[in-house]
């Protein structure tokens, strides 16, 4: 007789993995159990951040997981950040954003595209989570058009002068450090500002429904001086920051999935406990047809995210696969929270469930790192040959 599936993995896409990618995953799964869960409807109730889970990720090597030992962090490959993400997000969309901008928006950059002074200053710290990161590329006026930029650097004899503001960064305004983006004479460059200087000022952004146990704000710059030194060396254009996005868009094809995951598993439990008419909502067709098309798209979107990262791993992937899986995922993803609610009746609006809390957080994560409209456009341009931007 064939052992019973696991239903939130129909297609065993764990046995595609190996015993490391198991071993990271299981790791990240009891911290979100044990740490994340217990705590996360009242963070998101609050809308408070549980800054005391970062020296905890910190520990278990999740910051900058996939950049070099050398530098404090751990080297694993791109599927086992993927997995981390994943995990994370079954505990909140909030706790993999932190992850997220801390690996791939912050680390990543000062990696790629800073000097090794600037490594070794910044990404050891990072790792240890004693340093953390922002990304300041959004602007209020248009985050899908970043060409678009208001920000200005100018040189002014060894330093630079900015001037603008960023919107909608998490992390802000408890980062020690933010990556800026800003136009200068010679094309769109990045620098690493730090918390305290003059003419820096970080607000955070109140009255959110979504994404309420994350810190999100508005960064502003007026005359603000930085040394050269802080100007990330190794990239000019639009390149830099776009580059930035792909790594962390890469994650977020993965962390949709373990929100999706949680409200399934949830709904399975509720619906076999909750008896209407004479039988459990699970033995009815109509509950059944809803989860079974949530399993569906659960495992596509599985599958998806691995062979994505595959290709990342082999050097492979190209930033149209990267917003196929980003646009098909966090719609699987959102959709389902949606369902979960429904079928939770009366109280799915609460977050004593989890259903609710996901489905908004997804509103955000739907929306950032390129809208689900943003990645159609990209899909269609790659299949026309025409930009249709």
């Amino acid at each position: 007789m064939a052992a019973a599936l696991n239903p939130y993995d129909l297609y065993d896409v764990r046995s595609l993995l190996s015993e490391e990618e198991r071993a990271v995953q299981d790791t990240v799964a009891r911290f979100t159990d044990e740490r994340v869960l217990p705590i996360i409807g009242e963070c998101f109730d609050k809308g408070e951040f549980p800054k005391h889970l970062i020296s905890e990720m910190a520990e278990l090597g999740l910051l900058g997981a996939t950049l070099p030992e050398e530098y404090g962090c751990a080297g694993l490959n791109s599927v086992s950040y993927g997995l981390i993400c994943q995990e994370l997000e079954r505990g909140d969309s909030g706790i993999r954003s932190f992850a997220s901008v801390q690996s791939s928006l912050c680390m990543y950059p000062i990696y790629a595209y800073g000097n090794e002074e600037q490594r070794k200053q910044w990404l050891p710290q990072m790792a240890a989570g004693k340093v953390i990161g922002c990304f300041g590329l959004t602007e209020a006026h248009g985050g899908s058009d970043p060409a678009n930029m208001k920000t200005i650097a100018r040189k002014d004899g060894g330093d630079w002068v900015i001037n603008g503001g960023k919107m909608w960064i998490t992390n802000g305004s408890m980062a020690d450090i933010a990556i800026v983006w800003a136009q200068t004479d010679d094309g769109i460059q990045g620098f690493i500002v730090e918390k305290g200087m003059k003419g820096f000022d970080a607000q955070t952004i109140k009255h959110k429904m979504s994404l309420r146990a994350s810190v999100t704000s508005a960064l502003f710059f007026d005359n603000l001086r930085v040394p050269d030194s802080s100007r990330l060396p190794n990239v000019k254009g639009l390149k830099g920051p776009l580059g930035c996005l792909t790594q962390a868009r890469y994650g977020i094809t993965w962390g949709p999935i373990g929100a999706a995951i949680a409200c399934l598993d949830e709904v399975l439990a509720y619906t076999k406990e909750r008896v209407l008419f004479g039988r459990p909502v699970a033995a009815t067709q109509a509950a059944q047809l809803k989860m079974a098309d949530m399993a569906r798209r659960i495992t596509a979107a599985q599958l998806l995210s691995l062979q994505l990262g595959r290709l990342k791993d082999a050097g492979k992937m190209q930033p149209t696969q990267v917003s196929l899986a980003k646009w098909n995922n966090c719609r699987m993803a959102i959709d389902i929270a949606r369902e979960c609610r429904d079928l939770l009746g009366g109280a799915g609006i609460t977050t004593e469930h989890s259903a609710i809390r996901h489905a908004l957080n997804l509103e955000s994560v739907i929306t950032y790192e390129g809208t689900e409209t943003v990645h159609q456009l990209v899909v269609g341009r790659e299949l026309t040959g025409i930009n249709a931007f």
